[in-house]
């Protein structure tokens, strides 16, 4: 990977396209260098997919709840409570962290009920001593792209380090 590579991937989430023409006309790269590098960046599996940006609120899906959960520890509970949690409906993101708190835990749904719902699932996980969760009133930033948020100088010195 080099600073080809970033800017491709820069481009990427800007542009939100794959195109190879469109990032041409922001890049400067040839076509077929960039071409030639988004097969290389999937193959690394550097690109994982080519999913589509989707507006939630406009299926319905208008609340996020933000939950704190607190297990019991035992050996790799991380690993057996993370993927219960992670098998929940509405359930989009786990994260095991450090700290007062063992998992935070985001989740999308429909209204209200289903956030009764959502707390309910977790009370039945068996390792799963308390939780608090909160409402999102108004997203600020929800950058599904986290590259946009690095310059490409720091993405220069990530890769010089791998």
């Amino acid at each position: 990977m080099d600073e080809k590579d970033i800017r491709i991937l820069k481009t990427l989430a800007r542009e939100k396209t794959s195109g190879p023409e469109q990032i041409e006309a922001e890049t400067g790269i040839p076509k077929s260098t960039v071409h030639y590098r988004l097969k290389q960046l999937r193959e690394d599996g550097i690109i994982e997919n080519d999913l589509y940006d989707m507006d939630l609120s406009k299926m319905g899906v208008t609340l996020t709840v933000i939950s704190e959960v607190n297990a019991k520890f035992d050996e790799g509970y991380h690993e057996v409570v993370g993927e219960k949690l992670a098998d929940l409906e509405s359930v989009s993101q786990v994260y095991f962290t450090m700290g007062d708190t063992d998992f935070i835990v985001i989740a999308h749904v429909t209204k209200r009920e289903k956030v009764e719902s959502l707390i309910a699932s977790y009370e039945s996980i068996d390792e799963i001593q308390r939780t608090s969760s909160k409402f999102v009133i108004t997203t600020v930033k929800n950058e599904p792209r986290p590259i946009n948020d690095l310059e490409r100088e720091t993405l220069l010195e990530a890769i010089e380090n791998l």
